[in-house]
């Protein structure tokens, strides 16, 4: 992805709408009220936690987006920001884990750790909200689309996403799929399936 292209889509996401499933998740987590947003991006969803209480460790390749979020977020005591990678971050304990649109680009040879990290972190009860990429989104298509902007991403087959759940209570769900424009303004086949989960207390 190209600086012009990173800046573009952070200037389009910064004040999205929070999404449903965050808000239900944030509802109903445990104490402590700790969160971590992976490829917190320009920081939509720290905003939303922060301003509820939680302790929020942001994480993102880009170092314009810890750009963003460290002006953004300037004061905030309740705010930890690092540039890392998803294979990188060391994942503190926490009560809730974001990853929104996010995990797509975990390369697939990494994957697995990554996952195994996020579900250690998770406290008994914790809850897990994301997304992963659907084999028929325009992004796991191969060819030159100006809308791929990634070198690499991970696609899922819909029981390879609830294969990893079985570990978990998977509470919400959801396969997405529609036609339209991107941040950047290209057509885009969408494919995504947004999961709500809860790991046991025991």
């Amino acid at each position: 992805m190209s600086c012009e292209q990173i800046t573009k889509y952070f200037d389009a996401t910064e004040s999205r709408k929070v999404r449903d499933d965050l808000v239900f998740s944030a509802n109903i987590v445990s104490e402590p009220k700790s969160a971590i947003d992976c490829g917190c991006g320009a920081g939509a969803d720290i905003a939303y936690l922060a301003e509820i209480g939680f302790t929020v460790h942001g994480f993102d390749v880009e170092q314009e987006s810890i750009s963003r979020c460290q002006s953004r977020f300037s004061g905030l005591d309740n705010v930890f920001l690092t540039k890392s990678s998803f294979t990188d971050f060391e994942y503190p304990p926490v009560s809730l884990v974001v990853a929104d649109a996010s995990l797509f680009f975990c390369p697939s040879s990494e994957f697995r750790d990554v996952w195994s990290k996020i579900y250690q972190c998770l406290l008994p009860g914790g809850i897990f909200c994301g997304s992963f990429l659907g084999q028929e989104d325009t992004m796991a298509i191969p060819g030159d689309n100006p809308s791929v902007f990634w070198p690499e991403v991970t696609a899922f087959e819909e029981g390879e996403v609830k294969e990893l759940f079985n570990n978990l209570e998977v509470l919400r769900f959801n396969t997405h799929r529609s036609t339209g424009k991107t941040p950047q303004g290209v057509t885009h086949n969408w494919h995504i399936f947004q999961v709500v989960a809860q790991k046991p207390n025991k």
